[in-house]
């Protein structure tokens, strides 16, 4: 007999099945099956998932699918809290850290600008990035499904948005992080903490104009990148007092 799939919240967009047909879905079970690969083989990342209900009981991604099932899927409640923990996975311990793959790699820029501890490398392959996110405790951000069905991957989102700016402010509702922006405290090549340094310091790796007209200024302790309150600031704290807002 088939299984009845409902699919919650938005996540009835990720699959391919659901483009073809209303919900709820209806499948055919063809092996012995854990719900989590159930779904995933829907296009649905475990990663997506934050409650399940088979039968309407709550269930784990390790219950297996029996002919006839009713399925309930739904996905992350917003603002969204990865310290609580949940049926489906642990608690986050080391407080909210992102990192990114390549193809939102301008959205990792904008998160270390409004302040956020964001891992990047444009060149690491998906792999050693699922293996560090996990190491390190990090919540996996990127735009392929495949990456995120990787099974040591625990915290992680399919990013909607396909333009940076609406990307970040994607991030910013779900895990209700406005109140947490702290614009220009990072460096937006290397992720480090930027430290203040006085002026005499670094003069002379200074551009004339800007050793006349600018007096406070930080600096990377990684890359030892030099950075001022220019005209540029005001442009990036407007953007940020948006998603503030």
């Amino acid at each position: 007999m088939p299984v009845t799939v409902t699919l919650h919240n938005d996540l009835a967009r990720l699959t391919a099945a659901h483009r073809r047909r209303p919900q709820p879905l209806v499948l055919e079970l063809t092996r012995r099956t854990s719900v989590k690969d159930f779904l995933e083989a829907q296009g649905i990342p475990h990663t997506e998932i934050y409650r399940l209900l088979i039968n309407e009981t709550e269930a784990d991604f390790s219950a297996i699918v029996e002919p006839a099932d009713r399925i309930e899927v739904f996905g992350p409640p917003v603002p969204l809290d990865l310290t609580l923990p949940t049926r489906l996975r642990p608690g986050l311990r080391s407080g909210l850290r992102f990192g990114c793959d390549a193809n939102v790699g301008r959205l990792a820029g904008l998160l270390r600008l409004a302040g956020f501890d964001t891992f990047y490398r444009r060149e690491l392959p998906d792999g050693e990035l699922a293996g560090l996110v996990v190491r390190e405790g990090r919540v996996l951000l990127t735009r392929d499904l495949d990456l995120l069905k990787r099974k040591e991957v625990v915290f992680g989102r399919l990013v909607r948005a396909s333009a940076p700016d609406e990307q970040l402010r994607e991030i910013i509702n779900l895990f209700g992080l406005a109140a947490l922006i702290q614009p220009l405290s990072r460096c937006l090549h290397c992720n480090a903490v930027l430290q203040p340094v006085a002026k005499e310091e670094i003069s002379q790796r200074l551009e004339p104009l800007t050793r006349k007209y600018y007096d406070e200024f930080k600096i990377c302790p990684g890359c030892r990148r030099i950075y001022w309150p220019g005209s540029h600031q005001e442009r990036i704290l407007q953007k940020l007092e948006k998603l503030r807002a």
